[in-house]
């Protein structure tokens, strides 16, 4: 699960083939124009491809900032605590971290392996399935709504909203934020009508939890709990699954990959961080300089945003050994694609116990799948779910 979400341009001029494998894209952005300014808007956007900048972007929000200018998907008021830079961030973190601590999410292990074993008895006999409809996308979603304390019954309205918000259907930016704009008035509602009931009635989820809470002695505001559950409402039902869906697509096309997993679970914790790397499913983030700067020497000025592509980094051959290889014995992976900086995924411990879990009982009870006869995957833009995932065993 990450806090983050991704612009629009955060891979520009992509084909279908660049999607699919972005990462000879990413290699030519770092050779030709690491960091390259693209007009757009009043201010245009600066794209930033090596692993220095885009840490460093990642690394000084006093510069480049994640306030509610960097991303506009929805939102009334600043998103907590993605939208919340320092000094002020600490104090939501210091609320926030504990609920995802890995005691926590250790907790949340045998319902979440009961989940998965759920989804594979419903397609185990088939011989087939499209991973993504019946595994990736339900799954995540079972488990965060739980955990948040929205009816798992709305699961598909959810989903559908969630879509809305970072697949709007439009053919240009103002089309966007109005459609964006008329779906968050929807999760808006939504969340404002569990809040309320919340209040009258607390029940054992987050959204009770946060309403008896305290940020430096002072208990957390209806409006605030509802800009929490806002962006977890959409980091919690999507970047889950597009991650499955990297991994399992990889797995599908790369036999010996997938048999030493097999033939070795213990990998499977490694192979996850490996395939983070390498996938990066989130492929960037979005964020707002607020005062004028540079990066590898090239001018960067104050309201203009940048767009660190953590798959870029994450295979700059500057910074990693062996970049192009996947290695699922690698011995350090400090992979950036749960982000970097005081803004690193809050919900990092989740997800990779959900990634895990999905592999371990996939793996035992389906083994040896590969891709259907004729499908050519098709990778979505900035997220990269792979809605026609079709196996077959």
């Amino acid at each position: 699960m990450s806090n983050e979400t991704t612009p629009e341009e955060a891979a520009p001029g992509q084909d279908l083939e660049s999607l699919r494998n972005p990462q000879p894209l990413y290699k030519m952005m770092r050779d030709l124009a690491p960091v390259v300014h693209m007009e757009r808007g009043n201010m245009g956007s600066t794209i930033v491809a090596k692993h220095e900048d885009v840490l460093t972007v990642l690394r000084t929000p006093e510069i480049f900032s994640s306030n509610a200018e960097a991303v506009k998907i929805g939102q009334i008021r600043p998103l907590i605590p993605l939208q919340i830079d320092p000094p002020d961030h600490a104090k939501y973190r210091k609320l926030l971290d504990p609920l995802f601590a890995p005691k926590r999410i250790a907790g949340l292990e045998e319902r979440t392996r009961l989940l998965v074993n759920g989804f594979i008895d419903e397609v185990i006999d088939a011989k087939k399935a499209n991973f993504h409809l019946s595994v990736a996308e339900p799954l995540p979603s079972m488990v965060f709504l739980e955990l948040l304390g929205l009816p798992v019954s709305r699961a598909k309205e959810f989903i559908a909203l969630k879509d809305g918000i970072i697949r709007p259907v439009a053919s240009d930016e103002a089309g966007r934020l109005v459609k964006v704009n008329e779906v968050g008035a929807k999760i808006y509602a939504v969340l404002s009508e569990v809040v309320e009931a919340r209040i009258l009635e607390p029940k054992n989820d987050f959204i009770s939890s946060f309403l008896t809470s305290e940020v430096d002695g002072e208990r957390l505001t209806p409006d605030e709990v509802i800009d929490i559950c806002y962006l977890f409402f959409l980091a919690g039902l999507d970047t889950v699954t597009a991650s499955l869906d990297c991994f399992i697509a990889y797995l599908a096309q790369n036999e010996d990959k997938r048999q030493s997993l097999i033939a070795r679970p213990e990998l499977i914790p490694a192979a996850i961080e490996e395939l983070l790397r390498w996938e990066s499913p989130v492929t960037g983030v979005a964020r707002i300089a607020i005062q004028d700067t540079e990066l590898s020497g090239c001018p960067i000025k104050k309201g203009t945003l940048v767009a660190p592509i953590l798959g870029s980094a994450n295979t700059d051959e500057s910074f990693w050994e062996r970049a192009n290889e996947v290695d699922f014995e690698r011995e350090t992976n400090k992979h950036l694609a749960f982000g970097g900086g005081v803004h690193r995924c809050l919900g990092s411990h989740l997800a990779r116990m959900e990634l895990r879990v999905t592999l371990e009982e996939w793996h035992r009870r389906i083994p040896n799948y590969q891709l259907a006869n004729g499908i050519a995957l098709r990778y979505s833009q900035g997220l990269r779910q792979v809605e026609n995932l079709e196996l077959v065993w």
